[in-house]
């Protein structure tokens, strides 16, 4: 069984990104049992049992499946379920099967405390948007080196752009700030990340990766 499981996922690796995400070949293997012993297959390889709830995990995936335009076999998900002292930012190596990154991120000032609980798409909201979003180019503002992202869920995110919701590292968004203060600060609605960790997560997702944001 692993064997054929095996044989199963290296005939889907050999293709072009753009084969796996089109019709065609969707209809050739996305039978629910089919898809799901992948999604079980990357899960178990990635070792994310404790580290990222299955459903989540799985939720995630689905968006990037679904995603036709991405350009990078790379997912991050952020678990908004989980509170800012815990890492709950995570990016996997869909490739290598790998987690590569786990760190704190921020949410939104008007999302909550330790603990997001209100979502928003409306500009000047101050508050974290859920769903998928697709990494673009990067630019220094006034937050440093940023990633932009375009929001891909109609009524959800898809004003990420008017409201310049980007991906950036903060001062506020470290360990030790939770340290200090026995919680993670927050920002005007971006994921914010660790200063010492942006550049390198940035630079790895930037260019046409999925990003999963779940509560």
């Amino acid at each position: 069984m692993k064997k054929a499981i095996f044989l199963f996922i290296c005939a889907l690796c050999t293709l072009p990104l753009k084969a796996q995400a089109s019709d065609s070949h969707e209809n050739s293997y996305t039978k629910i049992e089919d898809h799901d012993v992948l999604i079980d297959y990357v899960y178990k390889e990635a070792n994310l049992k404790g580290v990222i709830d299955y459903q989540v995990f799985k939720k995630g995936y689905n968006a990037y499946f679904k995603t036709q335009s991405r350009k990078k076999q790379l997912l991050t998900i952020i678990d908004y379920s989980k509170p800012s002292t815990e890492k709950r930012f995570f990016v996997i190596d869909l490739k290598r099967n790998k987690l590569i990154y786990n760190t704190y991120v921020s949410h939104g000032v008007n999302s909550g405390g330790r603990v997001a609980t209100r979502f928003s798409n409306t500009v000047n909201s101050r508050q974290t948007s859920l769903g998928t979003f697709l990494t673009d180019t990067t630019y220094y503002g006034g937050n440093g080196y940023s990633l932009k992202l375009d929001g891909l869920t109609h009524g959800k995110n898809d004003n990420a752009r008017r409201r310049y919701i980007v991906v950036h590292g903060a001062d506020y968004a470290s360990e030790a700030f939770i340290k200090r203060n026995g919680y993670l600060g927050r920002s005007w609605g971006c994921p914010a990340l660790p200063r010492s960790l942006a550049r390198d997560i940035i630079d790895t997702i930037k260019g046409g990766s999925v990003i999963f944001a779940y509560a």
